[in-house]
């Protein structure tokens, strides 16, 4: 056979290998030891499913509101509803940090199903957020080759939980899009290009490639949380909410809100009491305000313990401390009116002697 007989096989070949190429690149997030927090991850469906497929695969079904949360799907969301091929939904998990770097925490767990390869689940299954090589090292497993029908296997997310600039993050594993930028992303998520750059290991912005999986640090909204909650710290991103409380109160983050994190009766059954404890503060309830003159007071969520939901009243002002009525002159401008008005008044005592001279001559 001539090689212009063997061309169109060769091209067949190339495409094929291109086209099977792994849609993402996973790489270890850098973290320090001995931290635990909650991590988001990109999951880009590589076919029609549902949010119960997606949260059954990553092990966090029974943690539906969370998902929902994460993505700003209604609470009343149903896990029937469809997610298309290629769409990208974030995934909530837990992550641990050790030996200097962070992985998902006990979750998810893949069952191994017959004609399964490392390679195909890393791959395929799980889109290619962990390589194969980190499948088996977090599975003990001699021969990468090996596997059993059954076989239950820990799957390694990448996560961190380090602080960022001083500041609690919520890190977020974001699977860059064709055609993307490190400005660009920057930008997107409030960050800046050295932040990415210096957390990524990347020397250039033009080493960014697409399908990698990019360490992004996610500002969390400010809140009043105490930090002897049981939900402490509550780290809520902007445009997301988070259900907490035993599922009685719903926390949502805007950055058009000043990143202030706004929380308030979730209207959902509790997963642990009877029903949801009172979250009033005196006449005003959870998460609304009352304003007079220039003091605006709000009933904040302070957190919650084993028996009730603890809440706050919370005042602040609204008017600038170097402002002054709109009605009133300022100093500069009264004493001119002052000294003009003086002025008028002397000449027209003048006049009125000169008037009254000639009158009785």
């Amino acid at each position: 056979m001539t090689i212009t007989q063997t061309l169109p096989y060769f091209i067949i070949f190339l495409l094929f290998i291109l086209t099977t190429t792994p849609p993402t690149k996973a790489q270890p997030f850098s973290c320090k030891p001995s931290s635990k927090c909650n991590s988001l991850i990109d999951y880009v469906s590589p076919n029609d499913t549902t949010i119960s497929n997606i949260t059954t695969l990553f092990g966090i079904s029974k943690n539906l509101l969370s998902f929902l949360g994460a993505n700003n799907y209604p609470p009343t969301t149903l896990p029937s509803l469809a997610i298309k091929a290629k769409q990208t939904v974030k995934i909530p998990f837990p992550c641990r940090c050790a030996n200097g770097t962070g992985t998902s925490d006990g979750l998810p767990v893949y069952k191994v199903v017959p004609e399964d390869g490392l390679f195909h689940i890393a791959s395929d299954i799980f889109g290619g957020l962990v390589l194969y090589q980190q499948i088996q090292a977090a599975n003990n497993i001699a021969d990468a080759n090996k596997i059993l029908v059954g076989q239950e296997l820990k799957i390694p997310l990448p996560c961190s939980c380090d602080e960022v600039d001083g500041q609690a993050v919520i890190h977020y594993g974001h699977v860059v899009p064709a055609g993307s930028s490190v400005e660009a992303i920057a930008k997107q998520f409030d960050t800046t290009q050295e932040t990415l750059l210096k957390l990524n290991a990347l020397a250039d912005p033009a080493d960014l490639k697409a399908g990698v999986v990019l360490d992004v640090p996610l500002k969390a909204c400010n809140s009043s949380i105490s930090s002897d909650s049981r939900d402490y710290p509550l780290l809520v991103p902007n445009g997301s909410y988070a259900i907490t409380a035993n599922n009685c109160v719903r926390c949502k983050c805007d950055a058009a809100n000043n990143y202030t994190l706004q929380c308030e009766p979730s209207q959902i059954k509790s997963s642990i009491w009877p029903t949801c404890p009172n979250t009033q503060c005196n006449s005003v309830f959870l998460g609304n305000s009352t304003s007079s003159g220039c003091s605006r007071t709000t009933c904040a969520y302070l957190g919650y313990d084993n028996q009730k939901i603890i809440t706050n009243l919370t005042t602040v002002s609204t008017c600038s401390s170097n402002s002054t009525p709109s009605d009133s002159a300022s100093p500069s401008s009264a004493t001119k009116i002052n000294s003009q008005g003086w002025r008028w008044n002397f000449l027209v005592a003048v006049q009125l002697v000169l008037l009254s001279l000639y009158l009785f001559q």
